[in-house]
C-alpha cells in the first residue's frame, strides 16, 4: 500500500511539473501601448533572463489582458508596469553593466 501511495505522489508531482512547464505563455506577445503604439514583447527572452515568473507576475496575473483589466478597475496606474517594472529593471541592469533591453519609451512602442 505504501508503494502505491508513493507511486501516486510521484506521478502527481510529474504531472504538476509538466503542466507548470506548459503554462509559460507565448514566446512573443504584443502589449497594448496606448497612443504611443503597441509594444512587441519578447516574453521568452525575459523568461530566460529572469527565470522567476513572480518578478513580473507578482504585480499582475498571467491571464491575457490582465494589465489593462487592473487599470480599468483602478487597481493599477496607467504607466505603472512599464515605468516601475520594465524600465526600472532595464536601467538597473544597465547600471550594473549587464545586458539589458531598451530604457526609453520610443525604443519599445511601435506605431503602426
Amino acid at each position: 500500500m505504501k508503494k502505491i501511495a508513493l507511486l501516486m505522489v510521484g506521478i502527481m508531482l510529474v504531472v504538476a511539473v509538466s503542466v507548470a512547464e506548459q503554462n509559460k505563455g507565448a514566446e512573443d506577445m504584443e502589449l497594448f501601448g496606448g497612443k504611443q503604439g503597441n509594444i512587441p514583447f519578447p516574453h521568452h527572452i525575459h523568461q530566460k533572463a529572469l527565470k522567476d515568473c513572480k518578478i513580473c507576475h507578482d504585480v499582475f496575473s498571467q491571464a491575457p489582458g490582465s494589465i489593462e483589466k487592473l487599470k480599468a478597475e483602478g487597481k493599477m496606474r496607467k504607466k505603472q508596469v512599464m515605468n516601475k517594472q520594465c524600465i526600472a529593471c532595464h536601467k538597473g541592469k544597465k547600471k550594473a553593466k549587464e545586458k539589458t533591453g531598451p530604457t526609453s519609451c520610443s525604443k519599445c512602442h511601435k506605431k503602426s
